[in-house]
């Protein structure tokens, strides 16, 4: 007999992931009859014609394919080749042989140059995981922390949907905390404290709270005032956090700054909170989504709580060895007098200038629309607009009808949760320019004739 769909878990019925949902599933089909998409549903740069950096390419190339610093003398700058052997070194067999599985040292051991040039804190090269991205990352400390039913964990609504669905999938309980829209979607302690007395008034044991920082789908950054209160909340009720800082990169209004948890953690002295950090290839300039690389780094952990982390990581032998590859090129760039840098700079201020000027045209745009208010994006690469709707509609029925008229895939803000009343939808600001200017004078055009 065939497996039957009544033979599954319940917690897999159960997992959902809007941002590939079935409007997603609409517009490829919508696609394959000749229709022109423009999607905005995921945080995909390269498919939405961003271009690879250079040095990321020639790194890689030369690491998957050695020979080629035979075979093409001369043809690659000197720092790229050199970088390509100090990690082919370090890997000791290459990228087709397993790591360790923390991942390779060498490379280990640049993230932690990284977080110390970043943070000027110490860093310990054996509480760092190179991972598949960032999301293999959380679901192992995920998995990790979520050990019965009654177990939940904080999580920011609107929230990027890989914490409700591995959440789910754990057979944990998602606890949520709304992020202020009339405030730049900060977070204040009183929401906090609310959301966790009740949680903990329907029986919820409450292990850890997610902070998405730039957020994602809201765009905004938080300041180091806002870390400390989050940092001496999960002090307060023994809590362990997750740093979600994969957009650290995608900082776009003067006077911001990405500050790291990990070091405002260290100012404070909170020994007492264990901290996980997670950054990714896929987001800030790199765009690297496809390779699939990344990083955790915990803190405060003891040493049978890290020997756990090193099991769960170890039934999956290592992340693999190409995404380890660009996680080196990532934290280990060119630098100024080095034979890359020129361009390597030169295309890293194109990328991020561009993106804070599609940050700037989608967020002005939409509040032209009447109907449409969309806080400033002051980070990562999303907007989370709110739109007023017809009674008795919902924003799914909205974004389906805004695909089916005009090509344009969002998510609906439900996908992503949202404060009781009120509607969203989750757009990034990555098509061209040229696309994002269309985005926006179809949605006006579209929006003031829903009904």
């Amino acid at each position: 007999m065939t497996i039957r769909l009544t033979d599954l878990g319940k917690a897999v019925l159960e997992t959902e992931y809007a941002v590939r949902g079935p409007i997603v599933a609409r517009a490829a089909e919508l696609e394959k009859q000749g229709r022109e998409i423009i999607y905005c549903n995921i945080g995909n740069p390269q498919s939405l014609g961003q271009k690879a950096l250079t040095w990321n390419r020639q790194i890689l190339a030369l690491c998957e394919y050695p020979a080629l610093m035979e075979l093409a003398p001369g043809a690659f700058p000197s720092d790229v080749v050199e970088t390509a052997k100090a990690i082919l070194g370090g890997s000791k067999h290459g990228l087709g042989a397993y790591s360790e599985s923390r991942g390779v040292r060498f490379i280990r051991e640049a993230v932690a140059e990284f977080i110390l040039e970043r943070d000027h804190i110490g860093v310990d090269p054996d509480a760092i995981f190179l991972t598949d991205g960032a999301s293999k990352g959380v679901q192992t400390i995920l998995r990790l922390l979520i050990g019965k039913p009654s177990d939940g964990i904080m999580v920011p609504i609107p929230q990027y949907p890989l914490y409700s669905a591995t959440i789910t999938l754990y057979e944990g309980r998602m606890v949520p905390y709304y992020l202020d829209e009339a405030n730049g979607w900060k977070l204040s302690r009183v929401m906090l404290e609310s959301s966790l007395a009740k949680a903990k008034a329907e029986g919820t044991e409450v292990k850890a709270i997610c902070v998405i920082n730039p957020g994602n789908p809201t765009g905004a950054v938080l300041d180091e005032t806002n870390i400390a209160m989050i940092i001496d909340f999960a002090k307060a009720h023994g809590l362990s956090i997750l740093a979600d800082e994969v957009y650290q990169e995608n900082i776009y209004l003067p006077g911001d700054e990405f500050v790291s948890f990990a070091k405002v953690l260290h100012q404070a002295d909170a020994k007492d909170v264990s901290l996980f950090s997670f950054h990714s290839c896929s987001k800030g300039f790199l765009g690297e989504c496809g390779v699939r690389g990344g990083y955790f780094e915990y803190r405060n952990v003891p040493e049978d709580v890290a020997a756990q982390i090193l099991k769960l990581q170890s039934v999956s032998l290592c992340a693999n060895l190409a995404g380890q590859a660009a996680t080196y090129a990532m934290v280990r760039p060119p630098k100024p007098g080095m034979p890359s840098y020129a361009q390597y700079a030169a295309e890293k201020k194109g990328i991020l200038d561009t993106l804070k000027q599609r940050a700037i045209l989608l967020a002005e745009g939409l509040n032209k629309v009447e109907g449409i208010t969309c806080n400033v994006i002051a980070g990562a690469m999303y907007a989370f607009p709110c739109v007023t709707l017809p009674a008795g509609r919902t924003d799914f029925e909205y974004a389906m009808a805004l695909l089916e008229q005009t090509g344009i895939c969002v998510v609906p803000g439900s996908g992503f949760g949202q404060a009781e009343g009120t509607a969203h939808f989750r757009t990034t600001i990555l098509p061209p320019t040229e696309k994002i200017q269309k985005v926006v004078e179809a949605l006006g055009a579209f929006h003031r004739s829903f009904k």
